[in-house]
């Protein structure tokens, strides 16, 4: 088990000139399950598509079509509930949202208030190495996404895209339990990486795949207990939410501000409004979008369309054995089977890939060593190569993993292998094959590197005598070894060398 110190999450304290203020967070991510075909319909959720090309009849909202529930999309809404440790519900509903969508024909949103398929769930969040604050998660229901209103390409009218039209979302709601901007952040970095683990949400937020609305509020030290205690919201403030953030650094800021602006209103004596509003990352600040419907508002009721959805718990348990090692647990591997710090685990599970990758080039091989070579020399020169992903390193496991046998055995050196990685990198190639035909291989003659040492002592008489008195500078001696060697003689060989003539 990975080894966690649980905090109870400290709150962000934002100081007012009256008083200091805590911050209450909830978040409500939405994320676009990664089905090939939309949640009742067989029209395609392709991204990038001619616009209105991927629009099925029911998706048009045309007279007389019926919606049909995509099994996949249950699986998927089941899997990531199961990945959260989040009870499945057997039985569950759908209902419509009555709303003025304009770019949803139906006039409504399906969606499932009263009888979400997942009920309550957690993620721990990482807060730093080995360090986890646990954040409840409420609910996630599954609903349909609406179009896209296109507003700059004519200026007297405005174009609507309903390719995404009744693409399967997943909204997953927390409890106000997230107390800063970073720790709001890092919670939808972590469940990000669930999802992507899981593989039922592809977590790309620049394309809208994945975005999250924030509920903000403040409140004086101490309502936050006795919300707890008492479950009454009203210890926590008015909250007003923050509509679709899709970039960690501008829900950190939009918090930042928004808080600040309630602080500022409530220590004028003035009250704060429940309401959406919208962040304008330009400015750095919150604008009012409208006002804060409550649920009456969107006048819900049981879709009469759909009937009530069951499913089987032996299903369910199927999807469970199939469940994918989740980051925690396989970081948790990665420190116990490797020998990696918290932090280099941390950074090699960050990603399935990644992940998948040192696995190979660990496999049979010293796991430290791999690790510090995936995480520095390859990360370090994907990012240079215009931040390629792990998937197009030019570099495979094996020709990774083939460099690192060539060290361990001592055939090359650290610093050749870094001229051999770059070959590899560039050229391609059998690591093997490359030291043999280019002439890379260490020199491991003892016989032949003393020869070296003495021709170099010989010729420095006066760096002899100060190396005597400063052995510190036995380094300079070194350094000339290894030039006169191009770089392949042993470097352990080569110190002991040096050491022990200098010493007599």
């Amino acid at each position: 088990m990975l080894d966690l110190t649980y905090e109870t999450p400290k709150p962000k304290v934002i100081a007012g000139a009256k008083h200091d203020w805590e911050l209450v967070i909830g978040l409500e991510v939405h994320a676009q399950v990664s089905s090939k075909a939309k949640l009742f319909s067989g029209a395609s959720t392709q991204f990038g598509a001619e616009p209105n090309s991927n629009v099925a009849f029911v998706d048009a909202g045309m007279p007389g079509m019926l919606p049909v529930i995509n099994e996949e999309c249950v699986a998927l809404a089941v899997k990531t509930g199961l990945g959260l440790n989040a009870e499945i519900n057997l039985k569950s509903a759908f209902d419509r949202k009555n709303y003025f969508y304009p770019d949803l024909p139906q006039g409504y949103q399906i969606s499932q208030l009263y009888e979400p398929i997942v009920g309550p769930g957690e993620i721990l969040v990482d807060m730093g190495p080995g360090i986890a604050r646990k954040v409840r998660v409420e609910r996630i229901h599954l609903e349909q996404d609406a179009g896209k209103s296109i507003h700059d390409m004519d200026p007297n009218m405005s174009f609507v895209d309903l390719n995404r039209t009744g693409v399967a979302l997943m909204e997953i709601v927390s409890f106000p339990d997230i107390r800063g901007p970073e720790e709001a952040a890092a919670y939808v970095v972590k469940l990000r990486q669930i999802l992507r683990y899981l593989g039922t949400c592809d977590g790309n937020m620049q394309n809208g795949n994945m975005r999250a609305d924030v509920n903000v509020s403040v409140c004086r030290a101490g309502q936050y207990e006795k919300f707890q205690e008492t479950g009454d919201f009203g210890h926590l403030g008015t909250r007003c939410e923050l509509k679709n953030m899709n970039s960690m650094r501008f829900i950190q800021l939009a918090i930042d501000f928004e808080a600040r602006r309630q602080i500022a209103i409530l220590e004028d004596g003035g009250e704060i409004t429940q309401e959406t509003r919208l962040y304008d990352a330009d400015k750095n600040e919150t604008r009012s979008m409208r006002s804060k419907e409550e649920a009456h508002d969107y006048r819900y009721f049981p879709d009469p369309d759909l009937l009530p959805l069951e499913i089987e718990q032996a299903w369910v348990d199927d999807i469970a054995a199939s469940l994918p090692e989740l980051p925690d647990a396989k970081r948790a591997r990665f420190v116990g089977d490797f020998g990696l710090s918290q932090y280099d685990a941390s950074v090699l599970t960050a990603e399935a890939e990644n992940a998948a990758y040192f696995e190979q080039v660990a496999d049979g091989r010293d796991g430290k060593m791999a690790a510090n070579w995936v995480i520095n020399e390859l990360f370090g020169r994907l990012k240079k190569d215009d931040d390629k992903a792990i998937t197009d390193s030019p570099v495979s496991p094996a020709q990774l993993g083939g460099i690192i046998e060539l060290i361990s055995s001592d055939a090359i050196s650290g610093k050749i292998a870094k001229d051999l990685f770059e070959i590899v990198y560039t050229e391609g190639g059998d690591p093997a094959v490359i030291v043999e035909e280019r002439g890379m291989k260490q020199v491991t003659d003892t016989g032949a590197i003393e020869a070296a040492v003495d021709e170099i002592i010989a010729a420095n008489p006066d760096q002899v005598a100060k190396a005597k008195e400063n052995p510190k500078l036995a380094g300079w001696f070194v350094g000339q070894v290894m030039k006169a060697t191009g770089g392949k003689a042993n470097p352990k060989a080569v110190n002991q060398l040096v050491a022990q003539k200098l010493a007599e």
